[in-house]
């Protein structure tokens, strides 16, 4: 197995980084979609969820849990400099101060939320993604980036709302808005999934990696073990 880090590795890394931190911004505005009303993160969001299938698959669980970490971190990161940024003093000309820290300055709760779920969505998402490939020898990947999709945006949702919208939202409004978001974005990845086939098919040929994650850890701790 490669120790190094190739540029398809290097170029989808930076691009799951990317998107996270874009999702969490966009998710400030509501929209409007074919009279559904959700965030605007749900036009980045699940391509986080694509990539980590892609890695997952290509490079195995370990990669994908470095890749996960280091997207937690650099959320981290961003949410940490925006509400230093929302503390500072503005400028006495500066007539923008009230939308920057409608964007920036999250609640606490909704920060905790969005990490958290995060963290297990993405990590359930990898682990069932290495489980079925060792299951079914490598066959199937169709069928392994859905069900991997279904069960990380499912726990991504069961903590985000409950943490994030708990005791404000009616549980029944809860619910729906769960649900919802569950279907759309796994039905994001069902559309998508063409290109998926060929992106996984291409950094396979190009890179020369395929793991399959046989005798490993899955302690999502061990961040040396790449």
């Amino acid at each position: 197995m490669k120790q190094s880090v190739s540029i398809p590795f290097m170029l989808l890394g930076i691009l799951f980084n990317v998107c996270l931190i874009a999702a969490n911004l966009l998710e400030t505005k509501v929209i409007n979609v074919c009279g559904l009303t959700v965030t605007a993160g749900l036009l980045v969001f699940p391509i986080s969820y694509i990539i980590n299938d892609c890695i997952a698959e290509v490079w195995g669980y370990r990669k994908a849990r470095l890749i996960i970490w280091s997207g937690f971190l650099m959320n981290f990161f961003v949410v940490m400099l925006g509400l230093a940024a929302v503390a500072l003093p503005a400028a006495p000309f500066w007539e923008g101060e009230e939308h920057f820290n409608f964007v920036f300055g999250l609640a606490p709760r909704i920060v905790a939320a969005s990490l958290a779920a995060f963290l297990v969505g993405s990590f359930l998402n990898a682990y069932v993604m290495s489980r079925m490939k060792v299951a079914s020898g490598g066959r199937h990947f169709s069928l392994r980036a859905i069900v991997s999709t279904i069960v990380g945006e499912t726990a991504d949702s069961l903590i985000f709302f409950p943490i994030a919208f708990g005791g404000i939202i009616a549980w029944r409004e809860l619910m729906v808005m769960m649900a919802l978001q569950v279907l759309l974005k796994s039905a994001y990845e069902v559309v998508v999934l063409p290109v998926t086939i060929r992106v996984v098919k291409y950094i396979k040929r190009v890179d020369g990696s395929d793991a399959y994650d046989k005798e490993i850890s899955y302690n999502i701790l061990k961040i040396k073990e790449i």
